[in-house]
């Protein structure tokens, strides 16, 4: 579980730290207008929010492109022993050649 969520987060972060570089490179966060007033008051705010938010967008693409990974066995895996399964489960007189 620590590994996945590493494989989510430290590409994410990174790619979150190239975005920002690139985008307040391009464009000065102060001159960024919502009705007519700047959107953000302060530079070294609107470089932090901008950071989150590029990589809140990294951490979902990453998430998402683990979750696509999952092979079938994996998603339609029974996290209960055979012994546990209830009545009736095809799986639950099992000679422990299924999962």
């Amino acid at each position: 579980m620590m590994q996945r969520l590493i494989h989510v987060l430290w590409p994410s972060f990174l790619v979150a730290g190239i975005a920002d570089i690139l985008f307040t490179t391009l464009f000065d966060p102060l001159e960024i207008l919502y009705r007519g007033e700047p959107l953000i008051e302060q530079r070294l705010a609107a470089y932090t929010i901008g950071f989150f938010v590029f990589w809140l967008l990294g951490i979902a693409s990453s998430a998402m492109t683990c979750y696509f990974q999952r092979g079938a066995d994996e998603i339609n895996r029974c996290p209960l022993k055979p012994a546990n399964r209830p009545e009736g489960c095809p799986k639950r007189e099992c000679d422990g050649g299924c999962d």
